[in-house]
């Protein structure tokens, strides 16, 4: 892993920053995961949007978007083209006092890189106890306060599932701790909707563009008799779901059509 922080490429083991930066002591700040395919960063622009988005929502100044292209191509120069990568895209408040009020100090930007290790043809999930607060500031935010999905997900990964996905205060689906969720339901292809407090996830989007998904409104108890589930990430694609809370499916054919129209439409435009 190489590290970007502040202007200067280091590697992990040697960068750093302060202990009083709220990105650590609180959690304030934002990021984005890119993957890295021969080279080029896939979807940069739109993470980029959200990267934006995200700050504004939590009243961060906007990211200087140049400064982070900057630091993406000086991380990529070095890198074997054939080789996949991950780049993590983190802005803070930046420094400020122990407690939750900011201080005046600039933003922290930090762009990490590492190898991409492949994911598993498919995966297990299952929901878990707790519940997304769709009404919450940070609802659709991609924030560093992410305590919530590392307990979620860990929950899963002892139970054997390498995902959990987690309803909202009503009891509609809404997302997976670090992906978008999509189902089919006699025969339609649904996922839910951005009511839901669900991330707008970059490629969700992409699988809203390249096929006939429709956003919806969607129970928890979907998941018992739907026929396909998959769910979706920058790093993941859309990733068949061939177990829910024990029930086992199978990776359907509406399943392999998105994610065949979603990478060829990354294979003639990686920057959709």
């Amino acid at each position: 892993m190489t590290v970007w922080v502040q202007g200067r490429i280091l590697p992990a083991e040697d960068a750093v920053v302060g202990v009083l930066d709220h990105g650590f002591t609180v959690g304030d700040g934002v990021f984005e995961t890119v993957r890295v395919s021969a080279n080029v960063p896939i979807a940069l622009s739109r993470h980029l949007a959200r990267l934006t988005r995200s700050a504004t929502a939590l009243g961060l100044p906007a990211p200087d978007l140049g400064l982070v292209r900057a630091a993406v191509d000086d991380l990529l120069s070095g890198v074997p083209t054939a080789s996949p990568h991950r780049l993590r895209i983190t802005v803070t408040s930046g420094p400020g006092p122990l407690g939750s009020a900011r201080g005046d100090s600039e933003p922290t930007l930090v762009v990490a890189l590492v190898a991409a290790a492949p994911w598993p043809a498919d995966c297990a999930v299952v929901t878990v106890p707790w519940v997304r607060n769709e009404r919450s500031p940070l609802a659709g935010v991609k924030s560093t306060s992410y305590a919530e999905n590392a307990v979620a997900l860990e929950w899963a990964h002892q139970r054997g599932a390498q995902e959990a996905l987690i309803a909202n205060t009503r009891g509609e689906l809404c997302e997976g701790t670090g992906s978008n969720v999509f189902v089919v339901v006699d025969g339609q292809l649904l996922t839910p909707s951005l009511r839901s407090g669900c991330l707008a996830g970059v490629t969700r989007g992409l699988v809203l563009e390249v096929s006939d998904a429709q956003e919806a409104d969607l129970p928890l108890g979907v998941l018992e008799h739907a026929e396909e589930v998959f769910i979706t990430s920058a790093t993941r694609g859309a990733m068949p779901v061939t177990r829910v809370d024990g029930r086992e499916l199978a990776a359907g054919p509406v399943t392999a059509e998105v994610a065949a129209a979603y990478a060829a439409l990354l294979e003639t435009t990686p920057d959709p």
